[in-house]
């Protein structure tokens, strides 16, 4: 793989550990700017609709932009949010930072996608992928937890400026590594906006989109809520919620590793296998969540199915949006992000309901059985990228 894909992964470890950070920050952050921790929660939320809703309006934007402007503009924005947000003491401004570096990771996100798949030869697009996704898997593994512990230490304002930090060597490589590429001469060259936009009438890029924002809410489901598992019905303590975290953090390593070596050539049988098992899985978790050991492997194994058919999917978006090259990348991020918003809401309901806090186990069943319900009569996100590519 290119030396470029993995400095763009890295600017992705930056911005997936300031995403999922905010979990462990917001009882300090509340406290210190005078709001409740309800309305602290609210920034998740922000980034999370940002980066969906950003996706597709930022990659339009940045389309005539040669690629390597476009993500080094995005990276040091994302920086410099997050600079602001250190330094402010107003809740408004804070909120205002979060959403600007979320407009700013759904860009770069949307155009590295794009630009990940172009480095490659097109049969090695999963693999590529599964490179640049390896930058969130890893910030779960480390990055969410070195800055929770950060935050512990010092405050969440130096959370904040480590993520800033963080930022600049990525930049630096996103300007040494990633060629420039002709901007403007490439858009002009290829297909309109309006054709691109039009992809989204067709129904394989739908539902490629559609499975992969189900299984990324069933993911976000299960593990947005995994703390109160941990202490509550298997008995640990708190100290075990950081270990249950990486734990998922560094099964989703490993399904997306195997995934990338597997997604371009033989998608059919991750989707085939791991589809069943990963429902089986999640009820798993619910039922024998009382015994810690299992549920510590069961996490681990929750982690690299969710991560393997997920980047799976999303392959299959970037193949299925092929005809809409500068908007494929943001295709893939708003399917991802749609998740990530209506994953957790969709578990917070379940805690109200008997199941309590295994509620949102039971949710992210519901929601891999829904995918798979629908993935099941047209089997079109496991066919082969061969046909896939010859059709073209």
């Amino acid at each position: 793989m290119p030396l470029a894909l993995y400095l763009l992964a890295l600017a992705v470890f930056a911005m997936g550990t300031s995403e999922f950070m905010l979990a462990g920050l917001l009882p300090d952050l509340a406290a210190d700017l005078g709001v409740t921790v309800g309305a602290a929660g609210t920034l998740t939320s922000a980034f999370a609709v940002g980066m969906a809703v950003g996706a597709p309006v930022m990659a339009a934007l940045a389309r005539a932009w040669p690629r390597r402007a476009a993500l080094l503009g995005f990276t040091l924005a994302f920086a410099a949010a997050h600079a602001v947000g250190a330094v402010t003491s107003s809740f408004p401004v804070l909120f205002a930072t979060r959403v600007v570096a979320a407009l700013a990771n759904a860009g770069f996100l949307a155009v590295a996608l794009t630009a990940a798949a172009a480095l490659v030869p097109p049969e090695r697009k999963g693999r590529a992928l599964a490179v640049l996704l390896s930058g969130t898997t890893l910030a779960t593994i480390a990055g969410v937890p070195g800055g929770s512990a950060l935050g512990t230490l010092l405050g969440w304002r130096a959370a904040f400026w480590a993520v800033a930090v963080l930022c600049l060597p990525a930049a630096l490589g996103v300007l040494t590594g990633v060629p420039a590429g002709r901007g403007r001469e490439e858009a002009a060259g290829g297909p309109a906006l309006r054709a691109e936009f039009a992809q989204l009438t067709r129904v394989p890029l739908l539902r490629a989109m559609l499975l992969g924002a189900l299984v990324n809410a069933a993911t976000f489901a299960g593990f947005t809520f995994l703390a109160p598992v941990v202490t509550g019905p298997a008995g640990l303590g708190a100290w075990w919620v950081p270990l249950a975290l990486m734990l998922f953090g560094a099964g989703s390593f490993a399904g997306v590793t195997v995934a990338g070596r597997l997604a371009d050539r033989h998608p059919g049988p991750v989707l085939a296998v791991g589809g069943p098992l990963l429902l089986l899985g999640w009820p798993a978790l619910a039922l024998l969540a009382d015994r810690p050991a299992v549920l510590l492997a069961l996490v681990f194994v929750q982690g690299a199915l969710s991560f393997a058919l997920g980047a799976t999917l999303i392959t299959r978006v970037l193949y299925e949006a092929a005809a809409a090259p500068t908007l494929a990348g943001a295709y893939a991020t708003a399917a991802l992000n749609t998740g990530a918003v209506a994953g957790p809401l969709i578990a917070a309901a379940t805690l109200t309901t008997a199941a309590g806090v295994l509620g949102p186990l039971w949710a992210s069943g519901t929601l891999v059985a829904a995918a798979l319900l629908i993935a099941l009569p047209a089997r079109a996100a496991a066919a082969p990228v061969r046909s896939t590519e010859t059709t073209r």
